[in-house]
């Protein structure tokens, strides 16, 4: 794995370096083999999480593949979440895009929910294609069949129903002062990669209410540091855990490449 210290997207395979053209978003993708760049650091838990799930899943395939991963600043990126500026966001993405390029990745994935918030705008200027999680979401999402479910996450995420991207059911946030006690919880948890008993607390007393209270289906894991509280085993109730989709969605355009 290759690190450093602080791309438009199609179906086709994106993991090869010839994919490469640093001048366009157009990229063109051949299958030379797997070479995955990560802007991770957005926070460092999920980070740990992709980093974990993807050496597991290539370890099961028994294949090798290359890693580049670049580091993101954590304070910044919620600092322009809060004040919606994306061109903030994008300008620091394609410059650690370019770090990715010059290191012979063939994607870029951003491993953080909250750090899709202009993920649109980064797909039209990245110099690599970009795995977008907010659509494989909706498609996973889909095909499960729900039809209300609940979300937690930071409060952008959480009243813009993961940036209005979920379209195949209804996404219903925490009520009054859950969303703001879950937002605070959410980002206390992302800046540090721990959780505490009672940030614990706080995500499942939030996820009984919508349970119980708005009749919701599933709890959609509106954060990557979420993996620090709740697994598809022991949660006790349907999740949607958009990390895992979200490095599925990788592991197969590696399969195809």
């Amino acid at each position: 794995m290759h690190l450093y210290n602080s791309g438009r997207a199609s179906n086709q395979r994106y993991l090869s370096k010839e994919n490469v053209n640093t001048n366009a978003k157009d990229a063109v993708v051949t299958d030379v083999g797997a070479h995955i760049g990560l802007i991770g650091g957005i926070g460092p838990a999920a980070t740990d999480f992709y980093y974990r799930r993807i050496i597991s899943a290539f370890a099961d395939r028994k294949t090798t593949f290359d890693l580049t991963m670049v580091h993101a600043d954590t304070p910044t990126l919620l600092d322009n979440l809060r004040q919606n500026n994306s061109a903030e966001q994008v300008a620091i993405y394609t410059a650690l895009t370019r770090r990715l390029v010059a290191a012979g990745a063939g994607c870029v994935v951003v491993t953080s929910i909250a750090g899709h918030f202009c993920i649109r705008a980064f797909e039209e200027v990245s110099p690599l294609p970009v795995v977008n999680m907010i659509s494989e979401v909706d498609r996973a999402v889909e095909l499960r069949g729900f039809k209300r479910i609940g979300i937690l996450g930071t409060r952008t995420v959480m009243e813009s129903r993961f940036y209005a991207g979920i379209r195949s059911t209804e996404v219903i946030p925490p009520r009054g002062q859950d969303l703001d006690v879950v937002h605070d919880a959410y980002v206390a948890m992302a800046s540090t990669g721990v959780v505490t008993s009672g940030q614990r607390t706080v995500f499942h007393s939030a996820c009984e209410r919508l349970l119980r209270e708005d009749g919701v289906e599933a709890i959609l894991l509106g954060g990557t540091d979420l993996a620090l509280v709740f697994d598809e085993i022991s949660a006790g109730f349907p999740i949607v855990d958009c990390a895992r989709i979200h490095v599925d969605a990788i592991m197969k355009l590696a399969d195809q490449s």
